[in-house]
């Protein structure tokens, strides 16, 4: 098992859950995180740090979109490993449906 960041993340990334992970599995996309599957050690202590919402685990019928997304991009992004400042309108977008297909972006971000 694993967990996965979903769409909820995007234009939030609030990144709570950096700071409690205790193997750094994070990575950092311009406007998202992603966590890379096959390092992530199913401990879950990220899951109730996420103020939106956005981390599931891969047993979740809904993390099936994500697991690959989430594998995919942790290839390509920086590894963060400290929380950052989450953008000033992160408030706004939270809750919001639809922001995957809307504002992802592949970009990568700028990592700590």
């Amino acid at each position: 098992m694993t967990y996965v960041v979903t769409e909820a993340c995007i234009k939030c990334k609030f990144m709570d859950c950096v700071e409690v992970c205790p193997v750094d599995c994070f990575y950092e996309g311009d406007n998202m995180l992603v966590i890379h599957p096959d390092e992530c050690i199913d401990c879950g202590v990220c899951e109730p740090e996420c103020p939106p919402e956005a981390i599931i685990p891969d047993t979740d019928s809904a993390a099936n979109r994500w697991l690959e997304l989430n594998r995919e991009y942790s290839t390509k992004w920086p590894n963060i490993t400290r929380k950052g400042e989450a953008p000033a309108d992160a408030e706004e977008w939270r809750g919001k449906d639809g922001k995957f297909e809307q504002h992802f972006s592949p970009k990568p971000g700028q990592g700590t």
